[in-house]
């Protein structure tokens, strides 16, 4: 099993002592994070994209780049690239530059996104959000295969014998989808033989695990070896702590503000004690050989093989947070490395790029 660390560059009040770090801090702060992880042993380090408060994370191949010249070995995912808000061509080139300066290390993992601001600031509305999402995969797919792009859909001008620059260092890159609940995300991966990463932070495990088996289904429809879909999973936290009383106890500051932010924002109380928090949510909250166990039940659900979890210290101080991740690296890590093998991906040849059905595209 492959782990990344996440963020999302929340930017809240520290939810135990008050304090509110400025957004440079706060930005700083995952950078230091991410090189952190690549000490520790991490492969990945994700960072998402959202365009309203509490988030900072507008821009994540700028903040990725920083990270990239920091470190040397860690992949670079996104988490999630919303390219139902971006023009592709912009995308690619801020992408395939990033791809370049990293030495390869780029993984990108898209969605629809989410976020009152999709309509404020980006005029995208739920009832286009999915063909402006698989318009600009199929275009963004295009542009990074292919040196020349003739194209027209919907979205965007059309592009007669396009040049994009700089071509990318991987000439085939993994394009994982992220999905919540979205059975359009994972038929769009099916179809295209890609990846996907279930989000598995709001709920408990049915509605996740339904959905991997319809992507399964939808794999095998769409004539794939059903051994070759790939799955990724997110967690709700992580505090690995000797004792489950001990991280429970840890723990306990951050629920609390995430049930106080749920309340603000109107959004729905699934969890609402710590304990039925640890118990039936994809939170990683416990001690080592709890973490372990918990990981190895939902495997056996969803079959997946990476999975990130937070990035985030919260309410934690920064030696609480990292003796927490030195103890997953050092106990947790290691017996689910050996227990769930990781495929990497096999790099497909630049000539067998894959069809754009949905658009006319015509490439060189």
């Amino acid at each position: 099993m492959k782990f990344l660390l996440l963020s999302l560059i929340t930017h809240h009040p520290d939810p135990v002592t008050g304090e509110w770090l400025s957004p440079s801090e706060r930005i700083r702060e995952v950078v230091d994070t991410a090189v952190l992880a690549e000490q520790l042993g991490f492969e990945g380090f994700a960072v998402g994209e959202r365009h309203e408060k509490p988030f900072l994370a507008s821009s994540p191949p700028v903040v990725l780049a920083h990270i990239a010249a920091r470190t040397s070995t860690l992949e670079l995912w996104t988490g999630v690239t919303t390219l139902s808000l971006l023009d592709p061509v912009r995308a690619f080139e801020d992408y395939s530059t990033l791809d370049n300066l990293s030495g390869g290390r780029l993984q990108l993992m898209i969605g629809k996104g989410n976020g009152t601001a999709q309509a404020d600031l980006f005029h995208v509305t739920p009832e286009d959000q999915w063909d402006r999402n698989r318009e600009g995969y199929e275009l963004f797919r295009a542009l990074w295969e292919n040196e020349t792009v003739t194209w027209e859909g919907r979205f965007r001008p059309s592009l007669t014998d396009a040049v994009t620059v700089p071509r990318p260092l991987q000439p085939r890159l993994t394009i994982w989808h992220g999905s919540a609940t979205s059975r359009e995300s994972v038929d769009l991966a099916a179809r295209y033989g890609d990846p996907i990463f279930s989000a598995n932070v709001t709920n408990p495990i049915e509605p996740y695990a339904e959905l991997i088996e319809h992507y399964r289904e939808r794999w095998a429809a769409y004539g794939h070896d059903p051994a070759e879909a790939r799955v990724g999973a997110g967690t709700a936290g992580l505090y690995v702590a000797r004792t489950s009383q001990e991280a429970i106890d840890a723990y306990r500051p951050q629920f609390e503000q995430r049930l106080e932010f749920a309340r603000e924002n109107g959004l729905p109380g699934v969890f609402e004690t710590i304990e039925d928090f640890v118990e039936r949510s994809s939170a990683l909250i416990g001690s080592p050989q709890q973490v372990i166990d918990k990981v190895l039940r939902y495997h056996e659900r969803f079959g997946h093989e990476v999975m990130h979890v937070t990035a985030d210290r919260g309410g934690f101080s920064v030696a609480e947070q990292r003796a927490s991740l030195e103890l997953f690296q050092a106990e947790v890590a290691p017996a689910l490395r050996a227990a769930i093998p990781h495929r990497d991906a096999v790099a497909i040849p630049h000539n067998e790029a894959v069809a754009i059905p949905h658009s006319e595209a015509v490439t060189a």
